[in-house]
């Protein structure tokens, strides 16, 4: 990225950030991805109890190795026997001390779009885990929800085939959704979280002028 991009960048953030704290999020800007890990990362005291959110924006930052370390308590959705197994750790995410995740977009009016297959990221970040950490790069923002909604759809046939989900829009040559009646469908829930004015600060964006995830 050349240095009028990451100017351009920094500076959307920065109106961006302006918004979400009005809207009582706690928001602040990462210099890069390594920076976004360290905020991150200071944010959480050791010994925490840590569930995540799926996202590739985790990995890329290294945030999730850093989260798998000893001094905390993770809750390993990834290291399961099981389907019922994996289910239970998701139950777990909701008395953890922290939930960690990105999202699907962040609009310019402040508010965070997820859809999701089984809704316990989306349901996390709404309630449950006494702080959520979201992290996300410039290429998540977007004017208003509704173009957030437009992303989280375009992205649904990446997030299906990373996840090995065999729906139509990861399996067929179009790679677009189709709005299928299958049962892996992975766009079972929306959430729309406009702000956090009854549990100020509860969710914290860190927003990072890089692209990350998808």
């Amino acid at each position: 990225m050349d240095a009028t991009q990451k100017w351009a960048n920094e500076r959307r953030i920065a109106d961006l950030i302006e918004v979400l704290k009005e809207n009582k999020f706690d928001a602040v800007m990462a210099k890069d991805k390594d920076d976004a890990r360290k905020i991150v990362m200071d944010m959480i005291p050791e010994g925490s109890t840590i569930a995540v959110g799926g996202s590739v924006t985790l990995n890329e930052t290294g945030i999730l190795d850093e989260i798998r370390k000893p001094e905390y308590k993770f809750i390993d959705r990834y290291n399961t026997k099981s389907f019922e197994e994996m289910l239970d750790k998701y139950r777990e995410g909701y008395y953890a001390d922290v939930f960690v995740s990105s999202t699907n977009a962040v609009t310019m009016d402040g508010a965070l779009v997820n859809i999701d297959c089984t809704g316990n990221r989306t349901s996390q970040i709404v309630f449950g885990p006494k702080k959520v950490i979201i992290v996300a790069g410039v290429n998540k923002i977007v004017d208003s929800v509704e173009d957030g909604m437009k992303r989280a759809k375009k992205i649904a046939p990446m997030n299906a085939r990373r996840i090995t989900h065999k729906t139509p829009c990861a399996t067929d040559c179009n790679i677009k959704c189709s709005d299928c009646h299958v049962q892996p469908r992975v766009c079972n829930v929306t959430s729309i979280v406009t702000g956090c004015h009854y549990f100020p600060g509860r969710i914290t964006i860190v927003m990072v002028p890089e692209e990350l995830g998808y």
